[in-house]
């Protein structure tokens, strides 16, 4: 997006170098990086960064406003309501591709966006070893509003602890040694102190939880969750009886809630209007089939990872939906081939991290990732014997 550092950057890229740099990032926590990391990182021109920051913030604008719950409240299956809501989201993670439009200018186009974690901690982790290998310029950072890796550790500490001791704290997945974002779930032990807990060694006694701490059963107070909720409907009877609960009213505090999942996400792009925000439809809604289908994507709401999503849709594909209030019909996003890459350009996708303090009267930006892509979709099954793809993250222009 930078044509001279872009340049400059791949003039300086070596071969020898990304391999030192995969080592050097797997060292932290060996084996523990399922995905494919790429060779750069984007480096985001000033004037992009304001167009996601002005999205997003008239989004947080919509999701202040008192009747939000209300408009959201159908986005939570009834049999996954869980007890005691907060007033609002803790994060807030905004997925942007980079498009070029009419008039053959970037711009950035909301893809979806979730009331969610995302990988808050391997992301202070990755920039800090990319560093130590290839070439980083002056004047771009990583992080967002001033913030530098130690004050966003901070931020992350004063959201998922708050007042709590460390070991009153659980990272909550099902199975976290077996997910794919365990990397994560291992660096958010390094900085905070928090360890990831199985949803199957929780022990409940009345309406507390408590999990076994090197041998000493220790009492939960809150809990990061990492655990979404649709998981547990793959998993085996035993693991779902057990995730009930999740769902009764416990003397401990959600970071986030997880009803947040539900509200902040595709269920929520009907209600926006802006520019970088493509025209979403709830398909119960939809009177008349648009001509051009095909600059159309239909989307299940509650699914996750691209599954169930329709890209090349007909007719038929929106007549066969039994329930069309579950599934929305969004304007299609075309990817620009942004990065310039040794081969082929690949296309690009920013995620923002936006942080909610208990208190504070709105969310701030605060650190990003990004996912570089050659494919259909952005994704590993897309990109398969791919060079120049994977996870990333942005170098913002101060």
């Amino acid at each position: 997006m930078i044509p001279s550092i872009r340049k400059k950057y791949n003039a300086e890229f070596t071969q020898e170098n990304y391999q030192a740099f995969l080592k050097d990032l797997d060292s932290r926590h060996p084996g523990s990086i399922e995905f494919r990391v790429a060779e750069t990182p984007i480096f985001v021109p000033k004037y992009f960064t304001g167009k996601m920051l002005n999205t997003c913030e008239s989004i947080v604008d919509l999701i202040k406003e008192g009747n939000f719950k209300k408009k959201t409240e159908r986005a939570i299956p009834k049999v996954m309501q869980v007890p005691n809501e907060n007033d609002h989201p803790h994060f807030i993670c905004f997925d942007f591709g980079i498009c070029i439009n009419e008039d053959g200018e970037y711009e950035p186009q909301l893809i979806e966006m979730q009331g969610f974690p995302s990988l808050f901690a391997y992301e202070a982790l990755l920039p800090e070893v990319h560093k130590r290998h290839f070439y980083t310029p002056d004047r771009f950072s990583k992080y967002l509003n001033g913030f530098q890796k130690d004050s966003y550790i901070q931020l992350l500490k004063d959201i998922i602890l708050k007042n709590e001791k460390p070991e009153n704290v659980i990272l909550l997945e099902v199975f976290p040694e077996k997910q794919k974002t365990r990397v994560d779930f291992f660096c958010t032990e390094d900085y905070l102190g928090v360890k990831p807990v199985c949803l199957t060694k929780l022990i409940r006694e009345g309406n507390k939880l408590f999990y076994m701490n090197n041998g000493v059963k220790t009492e939960i107070r809150r809990i990061y969750n990492r655990l979404i909720f649709d998981d547990l409907m793959h998993q085996s009877p035993e693991v779902q009886e057990k995730g009930k609960v999740m769902l009764e009213d416990l003397d401990l505090a959600w970071v986030t809630h997880p009803n947040w999942f539900y509200r902040i996400s595709k269920f929520t792009l009907p209600f926006i209007r802006h520019s970088y925000v493509p025209k979403t439809y709830f398909l119960n809604e939809v009177n008349q089939i648009p001509y051009d289908l095909e600059n159309y994507v239909l989307k299940p709401l509650f699914s996750f990872a691209g599954q169930g999503v329709v890209i090349d849709v007909k007719k038929e594909d929106i007549e066969k939906v039994k329930d069309p209030e579950n599934w929305i019909l969004q304007q299609k996003v075309n990817y620009a081939d942004v990065i310039q890459t040794p081969d082929i350009p690949a296309k690009a996708e920013i995620r923002i991290f936006y942080f909610w303090k208990d208190g504070a009267s709105r969310p701030v930006a605060a650190n990003n990732l990004a996912r570089m892509s050659k494919g259909k979709m952005i994704g590993v099954r897309y990109n398969k014997d791919k060079e120049w793809v994977g996870g990333t993250f942005c170098l913002f222009e101060e």
